[in-house]
């Protein structure tokens, strides 16, 4: 038996668009274990759009796809686009500098 879902994922933009075109649902319910899992793993499970992901919202801040999440984090994967200053005020151009190394 897996275990219950501890953590839900949220889609923001293109993301969730995509999502919704697939008859999935933009936000998911997933369990993360006590040692956590990259983001990148988990969008990958999620199916999203590697190409179109910027970046991760974890706990009101902006990270790159490297970062571990763990059990209850507040995440949302950020799809490239978002605004102008936007992209600077909330960390999102930082995020997509070390996505694109990647």
């Amino acid at each position: 038996m897996d275990p219950a879902p501890n953590t839900e994922i949220r889609m923001f933009g293109f993301l969730h668009s995509a999502r919704k075109a697939k008859g999935l649902p933009p936000n998911a319910q997933m369990y993360i274990p006590p040692e956590g899992r990259i983001a990148q793993d988990i969008a990958e499970e999620l199916e999203l759009p590697m190409d179109k992901i910027e970046g991760v919202f974890v706990n009101h801040l902006v990270y790159s796809l490297d970062y571990v999440i763990h059990a209850g984090d507040k995440v949302a994967f950020i799809s490239r686009g978002v605004p102008g200053p936007h992209r600077f005020s909330l960390g999102i151009h930082s995020a997509g500098k070390a996505a694109a190394k990647d």
